[in-house]
């Protein structure tokens, strides 16, 4: 099916203004936007787009709900207008009121901004409710098809979602309409898209896959503008696109950093940055501007971390010196007597390496305090995990009470794997302020530890090498109470991220006894995931916003 443009275009050239805004930082965002669009007058943009709900920050979840937030945002616009009196128009992604007496009191808009006046508005049609998105708690959808005329130019309106359902790209479809298909029937000659599109490792070229055949479908250039940067649990990549009639990328905006790029949509002329691709390359990149901007928008200059000479700590220990910068990191060793003299050597060699800074807290007097106070309570009684627990917990409590000394965000270094499975301890070494690394499977750990060695070799090749263990008690590794990762991460991957029941996953060829044993304990651990850090999401599914799993459960 191709639509094609009816007449030859005069040249439109739009700026794509990817940038970083903050959720509910209407003010903030307001400057951000102001200064992009100033930017764009002087490189002769005719039509400046901004990402979806840019002016509120996405996601602003139920600050949705504040009348007077959305009051304040109608007024920045107004005020927003003024400034922009004399450059180009701009589309701003806002959310809107809605004016009818029936329906969700609220638009997910993009407003026009042109000659000192506000409007119109045009509003998204297809309201995403899976994963991390409700946006049905919202918004009211669009239900006509929305065109803006500009300098000769029929522009279709289109925000994030509304172009992720064509017919003949997906398999099944889970709307039964399609806006683009009908901007395209209502005589648009070219579709532009504000979105947000969180940051799952592979989606990008999903995403361009999925435009290219969108824009040769109809014969319409396609322009998507997406926000970059951190908020709470979800990294968004930018990487805003434009594609010609054909489906071709002519223009790509820089992947995990604010950009502003000039598309041509008639002459099909723009840039396109230098990216990489690779899920590692990804990850790395994702989770650096994830704990940058979680810090920096929490207002955390300085982090701390525990650091056990384990890969997990270590990992996030170089991604947080990247992040962060190594002067502002700190890492907290607190050996045992279950501790090996590797591990504290490791970790030392890895302080080193990195450059950032340390202090070491034995914990073996404390463990012996505990265990004089408990003694007579537990009389008679074997040791077990009990006393395991304990260690992690008093690493915790040192890693909260520097925490609150220094005024710094403490990281836990947790892993997907041992989410899942709960093989971590409450009020132990999952206290902290944000799961780094709790979306990637162990073996994910290892390949990114190792992709980043062969950039910059700060990780001692013995961590990545050595057992992994817990070292809570003598000659402990993980494989004592887990199935080998390799072959657990295989299974939490179907079952997490593919939604597969025990039966599914056995009948590829799985130990029965080994799948049934791996989601009982996925299902046991849900009262701790309910109260670990946010995890930075770089899956499909996450232990986070996404995940909404009940705690009392039987099946």
């Amino acid at each position: 099916m191709a639509f094609g443009r009816i007449a030859k275009l005069k040249s439109l050239r739009i700026a794509l203004l990817q940038i970083n805004p903050t959720a509910g930082d209407i003010s903030g965002n307001a400057a951000l936007i102001l200064d992009g669009a100033r930017r764009a007058r002087t490189l002769g943009a005719d039509l400046v787009v901004t990402p979806e709900l840019a002016l509120m920050g996405y996601l602003p979840r139920d600050l949705l709900m504040s009348r007077g937030f959305i009051r304040r945002g109608e007024c920045e616009l107004h005020r927003m207008a003024g400034e922009l009196a004399e450059g180009p128009p701009i589309l701003v992604g806002v959310a809107t009121e809605n004016p009818a007496e029936m329906g969700r009191p609220l638009f997910n808009s993009a407003v026009m901004l042109r000659n000192g006046k506000v409007g119109p508005a045009f509003h998204k049609t297809l309201l995403p409710t899976y994963d991390v998105f409700d946006e049905d708690r919202y918004f009211e959808p669009a239900t006509e098809p929305q065109i803006l005329e500009i300098n000769g130019h029929k522009l279709g309106i289109s925000i994030c979602e509304d172009v992720w359902n064509d017919r003949d790209f997906w398999n099944r479809r889970r709307y039964h309409t399609d806006p683009i298909e009908v901007l395209a029937r209502s005589g648009a000659q070219a579709i532009i898209n504000l979105s947000a599109s969180p940051f799952q490792v592979g989606k990008e070229l999903l995403r361009e896959k999925m435009l290219s055949h969108t824009a040769g479908k109809y014969g319409l250039p396609l322009v998507v503008v997406y926000q970059v940067g951190g908020n709470d649990d979800l990294i968004f990549d930018g990487r805003s696109s434009a594609f010609d009639a054909q489906g071709r990328l002519f223009a790509r905006a820089k992947g995990f950093q604010e950009d502003l790029v000039i598309a041509d949509i008639d002459a099909s002329t723009g840039t396109i940055a230098e990216d990489d691709f690779t899920p590692e390359a990804e990850i790395w990149n994702a989770l650096v501007l994830g704990v940058r901007d979680y810090a920096r928008k929490t207002r955390f200059r300085q982090v701390l971390l525990g650091l056990s000479g384990g890969i997990d700590s270590a990992l996030t220990a170089a991604i947080a010196a990247d992040a962060m910068g190594p002067e502002n990191v700190l890492a907290v060793m607190m050996p045992s007597v279950y501790s090996s003299r590797g591990s504290v050597d490791d970790s030392v060699e890895l302080v080193r390496n990195l450059g950032i800074r340390s202090i070491q807290l034995p914990i073996s007097g404390i463990m012996e305090t505990y265990s004089r106070t408990l003694d007579p309570a537990f009389e008679g009684l074997p040791a077990d995990v009990t006393e395991e627990n304990i260690q992690s917990r008093i690493r915790g409590n040192l890693l909260m009470a520097l925490s609150n000394k220094f005024g710094s965000l403490l990281l836990t270094t947790g892993n997907k794997s041992e989410l899942a499975v709960g093989y971590c301890t409450l009020y132990g070494d999952m206290n902290g302020g944000l799961a780094v690394i709790a979306d990637l499977p162990k073996t994910m750990v290892y390949r990114v530890a190792r992709w980043h060695n062969r950039r910059n070799p700060d990780i001692p090749e013995a961590i990545l090498t050595k057992a992994p263990s817990a070292e809570l008690r003598p000659n402990q590794t993980d494989q004592d109470s887990l199935p080998p990762y390799d072959l657990l991460d295989q299974i939490l991957e179907l079952h997490v991220e593919q939604s597969q029941s025990a039966e599914e996953i056995i009948a590829q060829g799985f130990d029965e006894a080994t799948v049934r044993r791996v989601l009982r304990l996925v299902r046991l651990a849900e009262f701790k995931r309910k109260q670990a850090a946010p995890v930075l999401k770089v899956t499909s599914r996450a232990f986070g916003t996404g995940w909404r799993m009940p705690i009392v459960r039987s099946d």
